[in-house]
């Protein structure tokens, strides 16, 4: 995953929206995507804030969790090697 937005970039897209421009007309002053003003206002509307909401899957419930312990078990024996 990439990195967020500015917090600052944010508040500008927001406010030239809420100024009465359009999402495309914000999307092409700031070189953003349509997706990513729309995605703003929405986050606006609903959370009071333009802070970046937590990326992720909520810390260590990836794809090999399930083989955790088998996995480092097999590292520790090949570093022991």
């Amino acid at each position: 995953m990439g990195k967020p937005h500015p917090v600052e970039l944010r508040e500008r897209v927001v406010a030239f929206v809420e100024e009465g421009h359009s999402h495309r007309s914000a999307a092409a002053r700031f070189r953003v995507s349509v997706k990513f003003v729309n995605d703003m206002v929405i986050l606006k509307r609903e959370t009071g804030g333009l802070h970046p909401r937590r990326q992720g899957n909520g810390g260590g419930h990836g794809k090999l969790e399930p083989v955790r312990a088998w996995l480092e078990a097999r590292m520790a024996l090949d570093r022991a090697i």
